[in-house]
């Protein structure tokens, strides 16, 4: 006996939940995809270039930036920490990385 598809045998409150299960469903799926886009949509973007009020060395490049309330920090690929004023642009502080 094969599985009926018909659902008038089915009480009215049944079709509603299916209906309901479904459209779940099918907004997960959209959620899924957008969430999955917008990812490969920011990690394929430019990173943020560095303000132009800091000048790097000659010759270094930089791996990673971040900030602080007065102050920005730039990781370099030759393994230092330069530490800048925010204000000024005028090295603070450099660290070097062991």
């Amino acid at each position: 006996m094969e599985p009926s598809s018909d659902n008038g045998s089915l009480p009215p409150q049944l079709i509603y939940l299916k209906r309901l299960v479904t459209a779940l469903a099918v907004v997960m799926i959209a959620g899924f995809l957008v969430l999955i886009g917008s990812l490969v949509i920011r990690l394929n973007a430019d990173p943020l270039p560095l303000p132009e009020r800091i000048t790097l060395p000659e010759g270094v490049t930089a791996t990673a930036f971040t900030q602080g309330a007065d102050w920005f920090a730039v990781v370099t690929s030759d393994n230092r920490i330069l530490i800048y004023d925010r204000t000024t642009g005028a090295r603070r502080q450099e660290v070097v990385i062991d």
